[in-house]
């Protein structure tokens, strides 16, 4: 509730600029009103204290008739573009309200009218938007029966619509669609809003502007006529949308939502995806951040994550579609074999692929450059940006008629080059664009008679202008006669006080100044009618031609938008390949039998960061018999993770249609990936490490199939050893006897390794370690077998924990080792006191005197021969001894 009342106000005696404002305040209270003055967007009252607040500008006053002044703040109109976005990014709405006619005719109060209002999910502006991602505005219907969901981005024209998902678990289901798109603004019917499950869970996890519709909103008779407006009756038909009652609900209501925030028939929104959420792998909101998939997870940047090593894409749109492919794998069959068969063609055809990269790389983002048409504020550069792009397609054409792969040849059939476009916008438009449409310099000459013969006017009517000076200067005899223009005056001649006496009687005195005196003459008006007359004219006719000429495009949206889909599909999949081409990664093979099976696999992602050293590969074998379950053993950092999680992502590579980092692979289609990794709390909801790790075991648990992968990695290590071991050892058995998903299990209890005795299924693998002395080293090898030596204290020592912590675990360990004792039972009084330090105790630095040191630092170990080597030994050995 802000400071003003605004039904008060409208009742004071108040001018009548402020009352139309209040009155459209009146109507959007939940909005703030960008309300135009002239040059400047003005925000009052309640509005102004808030923006001056948030976009840190200076709060100011008006007088309006009240007693005190109203409280102002405002943004130049040209500014908008830059602080919009800060407004919009804090999640408000904002109502921008326009001149609607021009000042210069208006007859009293100049008309104004909200034209459009900007929200989260409703964002158009480029300094808002992304190039790599969307930016969705998400609709859901629920009830106690089912959920549908609709995602829409406007600045793309992209719309995917879930069939009503109706399962028992339709609400977890749904946030973890909702979580795969990440929208900035979601409206949700009232019943949907009040179920607390649902809107705590959207809450904790996405940051984004919740708009509740009333239940009674949603009629399906009025929803159905609705999207027929919209969309084909035959795509209507073909997705039986009529018959499914939630996601009709959640489309009808993004629709009507968008059609009613921008005042616009948003032409480029007329098609749409519709498909089932089991069509594509689970995966849930912890597996993309475990895996990294789209980002890093501390950082949250592209570098460092599985998008970072596969995007080489060469336009936005393809790299908006391929994390669309990452967080979304296929699960057919068919579908990621037409993927891969592509890629692997491209991938052989390198004179191809890199001819199409070249091509691509001129493209510009006709996605958005059609959302922009749609909203009729697509300027010149625009439309330039937009037939630079259509020139390449018959060029790509050319190239993908090369090619045999059945996806390539059905890109390609697709794409269309829209010739006529092309001629039009070469023969209409000059290369070089203004950035607004109302200042002229747009059309190219020769295209219009009309605009050729006033151009033609305003070029030559200048040249009448110096001649009539010329012919004045002889004349009259007046040598400095001159003729000048001004906006008051237009053209007059100008004549110092000195030669006043030589001006003719057909002069007509204008102005009077100290030093001269200004005149016009009728053959001077008539020639001025002529040049502004023309000059005028002509921006405008360029204006009408210009918005011509951007209808006419307007009309072939949906064509323009397939070709730009074509594109981006062409363009991931020569990401694919050049990866693989650079990275040496393979074509996996599909398994039917649910056998993984991979030749010296490498994380791709890490072995990216790894380039000072070599990335040790590693087997892969699991199956749903008698190798589903890998217990694997070893101390920690020595790789453990990093294993399990690259098994992972060359499951999901192969999912998404990328080739894979292994010298062979033979993959079965996951339904779901699950991973449990890391050590993580929840604070805000006062969960513990130890009560998330249970947690998100629960959810595997509950949701892995005999389809599905699992990565766990140290189950039970937030509690006492005995309850964490039995945890792990009671998931082990619940997974191989209920479940039965192939399952990669790190574990730090030794203990566990027993089970590959007792249970079918379970093979012990372990990380092999070389160890000399009290030193050792990671061989990040996985072989077959199990260990029951940590390595925990030389790791500790590794990490750089003092001599003296590492010196008093030794004895703590051999003491209790010693004993064989119950590590619960152990009384703390039992453990022995630190051994006391010999004080005579003598240092390394104690027994070498600074010319050891110094001849030490001094020795270039590159340059000596075996000879000066065991010479330098000797001298040292000897200095040691004395």
């Amino acid at each position: 509730m802000g400071k003003y009342n605004i039904s008060e106000l409208l009742s004071q005696n108040i001018s009548p600029m402020m009352r139309k404002y209040l009155e459209l305040k009146s109507e959007n209270m939940d909005k703030i009103i960008f309300y135009r003055l002239g040059d400047f967007y003005e925000m009052f009252f309640d509005d102004a204290i808030l923006v001056s607040k948030e976009l840190e500008i200076t709060l100011t006053g008006k007088d309006c008739g009240l007693k005190e002044r109203a409280p102002m703040c405002g943004i130049p109109y040209h500014a908008l573009d830059n602080y919009l976005p800060k407004l919009v990014e804090k999640g408000y709405k904002v109502a921008i309200c326009e001149q609607t006619e021009d000042p210069k005719y208006a007859k009293g109060l100049v008309k104004r009218e909200i034209v459009r209002i900007v929200t989260p999910g409703t964002v158009i502006e480029e300094n808002s938007l992304k190039d790599d991602k969307n930016n969705f505005l998400c609709s859901v219907y629920g009830d106690g029966d089912a959920i549908g969901l609709v995602f829409v981005d406007i600045s793309t024209g992209e719309i995917n619509v879930i069939n009503p998902i109706t399962d028992k678990e339709y609400i977890e289901k749904s946030i973890i669609e909702i979580l795969k798109y990440n929208p900035k603004e979601i409206i949700v019917n009232d019943s949907l809003n009040n179920n607390d499950k649902f809107i705590k869970e959207i809450n904790k996890r996405i940051l984004l502007l919740i708009n509740t519709v009333g239940d009674n909103e949603y009629e399906y008779d009025k929803a159905i006529d609705y999207l027929k407006l919209k969309f084909t009756d035959e795509e209507i038909l073909n997705s039986e949308l009529d018959k499914k009652k939630h996601s009709a609900f959640a489309m009808y209501m993004a629709i009507k939502y968008l059609e009613e925030t921008q005042m616009n028939e948003l032409k480029h929104i007329n098609s749409f995806d519709c498909y089932n959420d089991y069509e594509f792998a689970y995966v849930d909101i912890s597996t993309k951040r475990n895996l990294e998939l789209t980002e890093t997870l501390r950082e949250k940047k592209k570098n460092g994550s599985l998008m970072g090593v596969l995007d080489k894409t060469s336009t936005s749109m393809g790299t908006r579609l391929l994390r669309h492919y990452i967080e979304m794998p296929l699960k057919s069959h068919a579908h990621i074999i037409k993927r891969h068969d592509a890629v692997e063609e491209l991938l052989e055809k390198t004179e191809v692929r890199n001819s199409l990269c070249e091509l691509m790389d001129k493209i510009y983002d006709i996605e958005r450059l059609c959302t922009k048409i749609s909203y009729r504020n697509a300027n010149g550069r625009d439309l330039v940006c937009l037939r630079e792009s259509l020139k390449t397609i018959p060029k790509i054409k050319e190239k993908i008629d090369l090619l045999k792969s059945p996806l390539l040849k059905e890109i390609n059939n697709n794409l269309n080059a829209m010739e006529d476009v092309v001629s039009l916008l070469e023969s209409a438009l000059l290369d070089e664009q203004p950035i607004t449409v109302k200042e002229g310099k747009i059309i190219k000459p020769g295209y219009n008679a009309h605009l050729d013969e006033l151009t033609n006017a305003t070029v030559e009517g200048k040249n009448w202008i110096f001649q009539i000076e010329a012919e004045e200067k002889e004349k009259t005899g007046i040598k400095n006669l001159r003729i000048n223009y001004n906006k008051v005056f237009g053209y007059y001649i100008e004549v110092t006080k000195s030669n006043i006496s030589m001006v003719p009687d057909y002069f007509i005195r204008k102005q009077t100044l100290a030093n001269c005196e200004r005149y016009i003459t009728e053959k001077l008006k008539q020639v001025e009618n002529i040049v502004l007359g023309a000059g005028e004219k002509s921006v405008n006719l360029e204006y009408e031609l210009f918005c011509e000429i951007r209808e006419k495009i307007y009309k072939l949206l949906p064509v323009l938008q397939n070709t730009a889909k074509s594109i981006a599909k062409l363009d991931v999949l020569c990401s694919f390949a050049n990866v693989a081409y650079k990275n040496h990664f393979v074509k996996p093979k599909l398994s039917t039998d649910g056998t993984i099976i991979i030749k010296d696999g490498r994380h791709p992602v890490v072995e990216q960061m790894t380039k000072d050293r070599a990335f040790i590969p590693n087997d892969t074998y699991l199956n749903n018999s008698d190798n589903s379950f890998a217990i694997i053993t070893g101390p920690n950092m020595a790789g453990k993770s990093t294993y399990m999680r690259q098994v992972a992502l060359i499951v999901i590579m192969s999912q998404i249609g990328s080739f894979v980092p292994a010298k062979m692979a033979t993959l079965p289609v996951v339904d779901k990936i699950f991973t449990r990794v890391g050590a993580s709390d929840d604070l805000a909801s006062g969960q513990s490490t130890f009560m998330v790790e249970m947690n998100e075991v629960s959810h595997i648990l509950k949701n892995a199939t005999k389809d599905s992968l699992v990565i766990l990695d140290e189950i039970g290590r937030g509690t006492s050893t005995f309850d964490g071991l039995s945890i792990a050892w009671s998931v082990v058995e619940y997974i191989l006897k209920n479940k039965g998903s192939k399952t990669l299990f790190a574990t730090h209890y030794h203990e566990l390794t027993i089970l590959e005795e007792k249970l079918k299924g379970v093979k012990n693998y372990q990380i092999a370690v070389k160890k000399r002395g009290d030193d050792i080293t990671f061989l990040r090898k996985i072989i077959e077998g199990g260990t029951d030596d940590s390595f925990g204290i030389e790791v500790a020592k590794l990490a750089g924990l003092p001599n003296d912590v590492i010196k008093r675990a030794k004895e703590i360990v051999k003491f209790l080792e010693s004993k064989n004792l119950d590590i619960d039972k152990i009384e703390l009084k039992s453990i022995p006191e630190p051994k006391k330090e010999d004080k005579e105790q003598i240092g390394f630095e104690s027994i070498v005197d600074n010319s050891v040191i110094d001849l030490l630092k001094s020795i270039d170990v590159t340059t000596l021969t075996p000879v000066e080597a065991l010479n330098i030994l000797y001298d040292l050995s000897r200095q040691v001894k004395r």
